[in-house]
């Protein structure tokens, strides 16, 4: 049999007949004639469908400045159905009987049991589905979702940050003010309704992630009375390692982001010391497929889509979030990571998404290709951004408060750092000044004076994403306390449950913490990846004495 992943990825991994047997036991027989719409694009929820004997077109439909495009033609043996089948996405392709005969449709819960079940045929069905959306990101199915912007506007940058996070299949197109006067004539807009989403060539003005991911499927809907085993709240390293853990070990899991999986992991450009990759592997590269495993093993990931408060009930746990949806749960892993540090300059929201980034990665780096760009911060975050970008063309000024960048910087970043001719580094200095009009064409250094910059890129650290958790026992500066470091006055409840904190548990029984979140922990990747990992261990053993 051929290895379904160096398939043609718009064609079916070859199945023995035992394989093929065992694919058809899982779907409900359907006979159908030619002209038959199996689905629709916009469909809320569709199958994987099974082709017996009968011959499928897959379609991108018709746009209203483009006729429709016949990507794929199925026949028998094969099976029709694409990535979003996993995490809840609606159809944005068709698909139509050309010549009758009998299918199987495999909902989606009974593609949830299959993929539970049956290992062999999981990694079969996984393997072509990636592909299928690999292969689809720069064909005509790109157009069902299509982002207009201006080049230097932070709205624009969040959409596409969020489509590229959540692996969906989309274009953009970026303009500048001259593009955005003639786009809006020839396509009857006003430029004021920028970013503009265009999902299946319907219009949505003024678009934003939140908007979009409800208008996709990929926004929170609960089902009635249901209740949950464990609810994550953030996406980086520890939350996606949090919630692979729970549902593989069988915890019905859902995961919570409020912009898209990845974290501050997936700003990173390259992460050299993360076990297995001795070659080093970008944070992008890392979360997808980390998102990818997540959905093999059914975790609902849901993005963005942010929690505002969590708070206790009889026997569970109630996660509202921000539109005012709660989500009933049995317990939950808080790994909401931190936010960003500033610099406290004029005009620094002004330029945040038109020339002030948090990530270096090829999305921030489109931005400011080969035009000269400003580092800040003097730990291993900036050492790497520094040279990803140094790499691709930019002249780079590393800028740091401290003396010392081994101080916080690991020796190997240093070295190539101080070697590399594209980077001048300004340690004992600081960025005391923006200029610019729309978008940063400079910036002031206290040691050097005003210098060219159209990015400035800041990596001087992160304060705990702990506001809407008051009530839980946190250290002065925000942090949560877990396990034996929670508080005194707060360890009296835990006599009346008869049990002390478990690892990872915080001052709220079943709530836990993982991550840059947690105080004590160590700020690494690896490190948040253990983290998550663990604290479902702890889950299990809270869960268990629940009972």
């Amino acid at each position: 049999m051929k290895d379904a992943a160096h398939l043609d990825p718009l064609q079916n991994p070859a199945l023995t007949d035992a394989q093929w047997e065992r694919l058809l036991a899982f779907g409900a027989p359907q006979d159908v004639t030619a002209g038959e719409d199996v689905f629709r694009s916009g469909d809320a929820d569709y199958d994987l469908i099974l082709v017996e004997d009968a011959v499928i077109e897959v379609v991108r439909d018709s746009l209203w400045w483009i006729e429709e495009a016949v990507l794929a033609t199925m026949g028998a043996r094969t099976f029709v159905g694409e990535l979003g089948l996993l995490n809840g996405q609606g159809a944005f392709l068709s698909a139509r009987v050309t010549r009758a005969g009998r299918i199987r449709r495999v909902s989606r819960p009974q593609l949830r049991r299959l993929m539970a079940e049956d290992d062999e045929l999981c990694d079969l069905i996984l393997h072509a589905l990636w592909a299928r959306r690999e292969a689809l990101r720069t064909g005509p199915a790109a157009l069902t979702l299509k982002f207009v912007g201006a080049a230097n506007s932070g709205d624009f940058l969040s959409l596409r940050r969020f489509a590229e996070r959540l692996d969906l299949v989309h274009t953009a197109v970026e303009l500048d003010a001259a593009g955005a006067a003639q786009y809006s004539q020839t396509h009857e807009f006003d430029p004021s309704d920028l970013p503009i989403a265009f999902l299946q060539g319907e219009a949505l003005p003024h678009a934003t992630p939140g908007l979009v991911a409800e208008r996709l499927g990929l926004s929170y809907q609960a089902h009635a009375d249901e209740v949950v085993d464990l609810v994550v709240v953030g996406g980086g390293p520890a939350g996606l390692a949090a919630a692979i853990y729970g549902a593989s070990e069988g915890l019905s899991t859902v995961l919570l982001d409020a912009v898209a999986p990845g974290g501050q992991a997936a700003a990173t450009s390259r992460i050299e010391n993360f076990l297995g990759f001795p070659f080093g592997v970008s944070g992008g590269d890392l979360i997808g497929q980390a998102s990818l495993q997540a959905l093999k093993f059914g975790v609902r990931v849901y993005a963005p889509c942010e929690a505002v408060r969590l708070q206790p009930t009889d026997g569970g746990l109630d996660v509202t979030l921000t539109d005012g949806r709660i989500i009933h749960a049995r317990s939950a892993i808080v790994t909401s990571g931190a936010a960003y540090r500033t610099l406290p300059l004029d005009r620094w929201s002004h330029f945040e998404g038109a020339g002030i980034f948090y990530a270096a990665t090829q999305l921030e780096l489109r931005q400011v290709v080969e035009s000269p760009v400003v580092v800040v911060g003097g730990a291993n975050s900036a050492g790497q951004a520094a040279l990803y970008l140094a790499a691709n063309g930019c002249p780079v000024r590393l800028v740091a408060r401290g003396g010392d960048l081994s101080a916080r910087m690991s020796s190997y970043l240093v070295d190539r750092l101080v070697e590399d001719p594209r980077i001048e580094v300004h340690t004992g200095s600081q960025v005391t000044a923006l200029e610019g009009s729309n978008a940063l064409e400079g910036v002031r250094i206290d040691s050097v004076g005003d210098v060219d910059a159209r990015g400035l890129f800041c990596f001087i650290g992160a304060v705990p994403a702990t506001g809407w958790l008051s009530d839980l026992d946190r250290d002065t500066d925000g942090f949560l306390r877990t396990g034996t470091d929670i508080a005194a006055q707060s360890l009296e409840q835990w006599q009346r449950l008869g049990r002390e904190p478990l690892p990872f548990e915080t001052s709220l029984p079943r709530v836990f913490a993982a991550g840059d979140v947690r105080r004590g922990s160590m700020k690494r990747v690896a490190a948040a990846v253990g983290e998550g990992s663990s604290a479902v261990a702890s889950v299990h053993r809270a869960l268990a004495l629940a009972l």
